[in-house]
């Protein structure tokens, strides 16, 4: 099964300066302010390498690393090691704290059912993680991956070997990091070993997963390096960790010819309870309720100060509209909605959905009811979280879940640890 190893990191040194000023979020969450807020933290700040700009980004890339290597401000570890990573963080007023093991893992391509997806992905991105690794052969953030440990022995040993100071603990503002080196072999080889037996399961990085396939063949092809590509650098967490964290990510409906707020709600009434409820500071807790109680349920906003609850009546209605399709990807809140309201109601296909012609995405709720307030969008529908259970059904089915189906919080720093694939241990 998967195939876990130690690696050397490379890792910026005491000369870069503050290691809270040289990290930054993974590149498919940061906006143009946030760009130019990194680049001025530090002239040294991982941004630069991590989404680079310029008329040649990708070669620039590539020199600036080759010049902070010999520079010293970014060294690999004399030794091999893993390397607990954990995050601490506030959601819905709890504070939460998630840890996991960043190390090395063996590229499995996805028909072997060792390492599995749930979403699907974007061309675009991939080509632009292609090209970055092209110059760089570095993966310069860790893809996020969960695995089952039902007695969570891993876990127990990850907790007795971080009992002391972290080499580096700081926050951003919102999320406490911490991280320790582990470079005891006999700590080493029992981690390793614990996944012999285990699949894993891909929560963030599907781009930078299938990339990383991509780019191992390329270089097989074209006899780039010696030493082939075989692994990736991943950040493995217990799927029941009690820190795990998944928020929805909402759906917005925009520029759809002859939108009608009427229409949409007669068009699902034959497989949705509609239910008109006044205020939408009572958005939240309904569908909370419903989640409780594992109702496909969502809210429909069309401005004002009002909104609608949509619950399906029957499951079986998703057996028949997809019949090819297994248990977990029928029960999905998402598959219901693109299933029997996007695609049948509204007519918004999946070529559509996957181009972002009428639909788009957020992750803030206030963000979604302000865009329709806005005029920004027409309408928004407003989600309950995908179970971690759920992700890992469809996953182990071979199937994958719509695109934007899941956003695990908080995303993994970029810049404390970096796997030069050109390196192998």
């Amino acid at each position: 099964m998967a195939v876990v190893k130690p690696f050397r990191a490379l890792r910026y040194t005491q000369k870069a300066g503050d290691i809270a000023k040289l990290t930054c979020p993974p590149y498919d969450i940061i906006s143009e302010e946030q760009h130019s807020s990194f680049l001025a933290e530090s002239p040294y700040n991982i941004i630069r390498l991590e989404l680079p700009r310029g008329e040649n980004p990708y070669a620039a890339a590539g020199a600036l690393l080759k010049n902070w290597e010999a520079g010293g401000i970014l060294q690999e570890d004399t030794q091999p090691g893993l390397y607990i990573y954990e995050e601490e963080f506030k959601a819905s007023e709890k504070t939460y704290r998630i840890k996991g093991v960043i190390c090395r893992v063996k590229l499995e391509p996805f028909e072997r059912g060792v390492i599995l997806p749930h979403e699907e992905t974007l061309s675009k991105a991939k080509e632009d993680r292609f090209h970055l690794m092209q110059t760089t052969y570095c993966n310069f953030s860790q893809i996020y991956s969960l695995y089952m440990d039902p007695q969570h022995t891993t876990r127990a040993r990850l907790d007795a070997l971080s009992r002391d100071t972290p080499r580096y603990e700081f926050s951003d503002g919102t999320v406490t990091h911490r991280l320790w080196l582990v470079n005891d072999p006999v700590a080493i080889s029992a981690i390793c070993a614990d996944f012999e037996r285990r699949r894993l399961y891909i929560a963030d990085g599907h781009h930078r997963y299938e990339t990383a396939l991509n780019f191992r063949n390329w270089c097989r092809d074209q006899g780039v390096i010696s030493n082939e590509p075989d692994y990736c650098m991943m950040m493995l967490a217990d799927m029941e960790d009690p820190g795990l964290v998944v928020f929805p990510t909402h759906r917005l409906i925009h520029g759809l010819p002859g939108f009608n707020r009427e229409a949409l709600l007669d068009g699902c009434r034959d497989q949705f309870q509609i239910v008109h409820i006044p205020g939408v500071q009572a958005i939240s807790e309904k569908l909370a309720d419903c989640y409780a109680s594992g109702q496909k349920a969502f809210a429909c906003y069309c401005g004002g100060d009002e909104w609608d609850l949509l619950v399906l009546k029957d499951l079986a209605d998703m057996d028949a509209a997809l019949p090819d399709k297994s248990a977990a990807s029928r029960g999905l809140d998402v598959s219901v909605l693109h299933t029997l309201i996007l695609q049948k109601v509204l007519g918004i296909d999946k070529e559509n959905m996957a181009k972002q012609i009428n639909l788009s995405y957020t992750r803030d709720m206030d963000e979604a009811i302000s865009s329709v307030q806005k005029g920004e969008s027409q309408c928004a529908f407003l989600m309950n979280p995908t179970r971690v259970t759920e992700i890992r059904d469809v996953a182990a089915a071979g199937e994958k879940m719509p695109q934007k189906s899941t956003y695990f919080y908080p995303k993994l720093i970029t810049g404390l640890v970096m796997n030069q694939m050109d390196i192998l241990c």
